[in-house]
């Protein structure tokens, strides 16, 4: 039997330098074939983001339409060769690093499977395999097991099943908890938004404080890691979930970033905890506890679920002034021409920005539509105390942003309850010098918790929403009052 038809085999071992190489080449020849066939026999893209969501906007695969279908079976049908090469290829793997078969299973689970891959990558070959029935000897503890900075429980490594599974090196170890952690960390995530639907201390502060411990725990187990290194495991472990979210198309890159400053230093501060957990003699008995401590963020986005609080109304005011009377600023205060693009990055990476204003109607009763890059604010007249105050409700509100993603569409639901506005109103106030104070405000609320955090980015957003138009409005006016009259 040749190299080649031993490569289809299951039975037998391979190494992991072997393994590698065959996986990688095997990957590279799939994914342009499929692309090839995707990009010339059904003229659509076909990128990496693919594997996990090959068909979008569809709930069932029996509600695929014919032409989908038949996308998606010959995408299948170019799969099995590859499926059985990767299944023959891991069990023999798995036989070489002295684990069990069955854990190819895992080559099947989506997201997951990466982390599998590169474990197999990483864990050396078995040096020794004892004849099958044969008695086992205990082996003597090696020095790294018996040494000063030994947790205790790691003196019982060979009879652990956990830390037969870890292996020491540093590498195959981050890997090993990075495939624990991320999975389970990911489902808590989509557990807890897309079940649940909550975005609060559950999922921004428990999840990933438990996840950094966790990583870090798991990585510090067989060997003593310094508090760098944990911690370092513990972030990478909330950076992979953040891939995750996004590769799965459960969340965009910009609500991923401005999470990040809230879970990165929570992960990093569950990492160092661990480390001080795994130093101090008197607390290594921590199994139970991390066991118990992966029940925390599950439980308090459950909790938050059953004890659903109304999410409170914050107010914002921003304010300039405007070289002209309040009566010549009304007119532009109730309905203002297009604004040009915006320059601000906040609003070219995908928040919604306001455009054009437009007045149905005169007085209370009447309805003001203020467009955005993702709809028109609808919103009611209150108050109409021509020149000094227009005040509004608002009864429709547009997405507030466009998420970044490499998918054509996605839709947390988040972005049905952040910043959603429940009026506003515009307040002329003449000054002095003939020239009048233009102040905007702004009645929001939003159902993210930790609500303190969560205002700091919505403040913001919403006051630089403000300086545009208040900015637009001042330009129009000024222009007016310095521009010859036309003849």
């Amino acid at each position: 039997m040749n190299r080649f038809t031993t490569l289809w085999s299951p039975s037998g071992s391979v190494t992991r330098g072997t393994y590698a190489i065959v996986g990688l080449l095997g990957f590279t020849l799939k994914h342009n074939l499929d692309r090839f066939v995707a990009s010339f026999g059904f003229h659509r893209h076909w990128g990496v983001f693919n594997y996990w969501v090959p068909v979008r906007d569809v709930a069932r695969v029996t509600q695929l339409p014919r032409s989908e279908a038949l996308f998606l079976a010959t995408m299948v049908s170019l799969s099995l060769p590859f499926i059985w090469l990767g299944v023959s290829m891991t069990i023999k793997r798995l036989r070489s690093a002295g684990l069990s078969p069955q854990l190819v299973a895992l080559f099947f689970v989506p997201f997951l499977n990466l982390l599998f891959f590169l474990i197999l990558c990483l864990i050396p070959e078995k040096l020794s395999q004892q004849p099958a029935g044969a008695a086992r000897t205990p082996s003597p503890p090696s020095a790294d097991l018996v040494g000063p900075n030994t947790f205790e429980y790691s003196q019982s490594a060979e009879g652990s099943s956990i830390s037969r599974f870890l292996p020491e090196t540093a590498l195959g170890s981050a890997a090993v908890s990075l495939l624990i952690t991320v999975p389970i960390g990911l489902g808590t995530a989509i557990l807890g938004t897309q079940i649940l639907m909550n975005y609060g201390w559950g999922l921004f502060v428990a999840l990933p404080f438990v996840m950094g411990f966790t990583a870090a725990h798991i990585y510090g187990v067989r060997q003593s890691r310094s508090a760098g290194a944990q911690i370092g495991v513990a972030c990478l472990s909330v950076l992979l979930l953040a891939i995750g979210l996004m590769a799965l198309a459960f969340e965009g890159l910009i609500c991923i970033a401005m999470a990040a400053p809230l879970a990165l230093p929570l992960a990093a501060l569950g990492g160092f905890c661990a480390h001080v957990v795994q130093k101090n003699r008197r607390l290594q008995r921590g199994t139970a506890f991390v066991s118990i401590l992966l029940l925390f963020a599950p439980g308090i986005e459950w909790l938050e679920h059953a004890i659903a609080r109304p999410s409170p109304i914050f107010e914002v005011r921003s304010s300039l002034d405007i070289e002209a009377p309040p009566e010549e600023v009304w007119d532009k205060v109730i309905a203002f021409t297009e604004i040009p693009a915006p320059k601000e990055w906040m609003f070219r990476a995908g928040v919604a920005y306001p455009i054009r204003a437009e007045m149905l109607g005169r007085g209370v009763g009447a309805e003001r539509h203020c467009v955005f890059s993702t709809g028109a604010f609808v919103e009611p007249i209150q108050i109409w105390d021509a020149p000094r105050l227009l005040k509004f409700s608002v009864t429709s509100n547009p997405a507030p942003m466009q998420e970044w993603t490499p998918y054509p569409h996605v839709d947390p639901p988040h972005l049905h309850g952040f910043l959603v506005s429940e009026g506003g109103q515009f307040l002329l106030t003449p000054l002095p010098n003939g020239g009048t104070r233009l102040e905007g405000t702004t009645w929001y609320r939003h159902g993210l918790w930790p609500s303190t955090y969560w205002k700091l980015w919505s403040d913001e957003i919403i006051h630089r929403i403000h300086l545009r138009v208040l900015n637009h409005i001042r330009d129009q006016v000024e222009a007016r009052r310095v521009s010859p009259p036309k003849l």
